[in-house]
This record gives structure tokens, C-alpha cells and sequence, in this order.
């Protein structure tokens, strides 16, 4: 029995992953990044924390890559995007959101995004009343793709991860979720599910409405 839905927050809620990307390959391109590459790095970092993605960066551009400027600059221009145009929810948010409520499941939240600008943006999207309880970027000490932020939410809401389902857009995203025991739903959006992440994935779907669908027939 299904007594949790605990949510990814980027590319999941918000359709901001293509805010994301966009705002990477800009300063990607002021670094000569070949776009290409930009690309790949992209869905690397997808989900995951500012620190494990700087090890994955100095990796591929050695230890002088400073991307905590790399990161900087993308996330200064994004913001601004977002303060002047304002972000999207995706599609079958609301309606997923209200479903839960009138079925008494709990509703989390585990987000590799830091805790202001995440509650900025659901502050000003009228939905972060919703959530039972939030799990913000940098509140576990082992961010995505490793379980911790998926096993703290279910711990937070008092549900056990086999009684809870993950909705994740990423690859670490889905990874998490997988190794913490729920039941994972990795819905499309601009990665597309890799031989490694189809096993993981309890269910694939394109849309949070077949999420309502899928509920449905619990």
C-alpha cells in the first residue's frame, strides 16, 4: 500500500531542467566547452550536488577547474531568468498533488537544490503547502545518486521506503530512489531512460498524469 510519493524537484515539478541546460551551455560556451560535451556533462550533473559534481568536473578538466565560478555564473543568470520570466510547473502537478491529498498519501519532497532558492520557487508557484516535508540540497551528507535524501525524506514523513514511491527525472535522481528501496518512477523529461537506469526504473512514463493513472489501479 502506497503511503508516500516523494518528489524530485527539477525537471519533476518545475520545468526548469531546460532552464538548467540552457544557462550551462551559455557558460559552457564562454569556457570553449565543445557543445557536444556540454551536452553529456549536462546529464552527469543532472539531480546531483554541487560538490559531487565538482569532483566530476576537475576530473575531466583537472583539479585548476575552479567550477565553483563555473557553477556561479550559471546559477546567477538562471536565477535571473527565472526572477524576471518565472518557471513552469509541469504538466499533472497540481492535479497529481491534489489526488494525494484526497487520498490521504503523504506528499515529500527531496531536492539536491539548496533550500532558498528551492522555496523561493515553490513559494511563488502557490504549491509549497502541499508538502508534508521537504528534504533540501546539502541536509544529508551523501547527496544523489546515493540513497540518504530518499531514506531521510520516508524517515521525516514515517513511512517505510517500501511503502513510498519515487518520481525522478534523472539518472542520479533514479539511482537514489532505487537504492533506498522505494518504488521508482523515472518520468521523461530530457534525459532519456539509459540501458543502466531501465532496470532501476519501476516504471517509465512520460507525463505525471499516468503517475494518477498508475495510482489509480493500487
Amino acid at each position: 500500500m502506497i503511503k508516500a510519493v516523494v518528489f524530485d524537484m527539477d525537471g519533476v515539478i518545475f520545468d526548469s531542467e531546460k532552464l538548467y541546460r540552457k544557462h550551462w551551455m551559455i557558460t559552457g560556451a564562454e569556457y570553449g566547452i565543445p557543445e557536444d560535451l556540454m551536452h553529456e556533462l549536462c546529464n552527469l550533473m543532472a539531480g546531483s550536488t554541487k560538490e559531487r559534481n565538482e569532483k566530476m568536473m576537475k576530473a575531466r578538466f583537472g583539479e585548476e577547474f575552479d567550477y565553483m565560478t563555473f557553477r556561479s555564473k550559471t546559477m546567477t543568470r538562471m536565477d535571473q531568468d527565472i526572477l524576471e520570466n518565472g518557471v513552469e510547473l509541469k504538466p499533472g502537478v497540481v492535479e497529481l498533488f491534489d489526488y494525494l491529498k484526497e487520498h490521504d498519501i503523504k506528499i515529500g519532497l527531496a531536492t539536491s537544490t539548496q533550500q532558498e532558492r528551492a522555496e523561493r520557487n515553490l513559494t511563488n508557484a502557490g504549491i509549497i503547502s502541499y508538502f508534508d516535508d521537504i528534504v533540501y540540497g546539502g541536509v544529508v551528507a551523501n547527496g544523489k545518486p546515493a540513497p540518504d535524501i530518499y531514506l531521510k525524506a520516508c524517515e521525516n514523513l514515517r513511512v517505510s521506503p517500501e511503502d513510498a514511491v519515487g518520481i525522478e527525472d534523472s539518472i542520479n535522481g533514479v539511482k537514489s530512489s532505487a537504492a533506498a528501496g522505494l518504488y521508482t518512477v523515472m518520468v521523461v523529461d530530457l534525459i532519456e531512460p539509459t540501458d543502466e537506469i531501465r532496470p532501476l526504473a519501476n516504471q517509465i512514463y512520460d507525463s505525471l498524469f499516468d503517475v494518477i493513472t498508475m495510482l489509480e489501479k493500487e
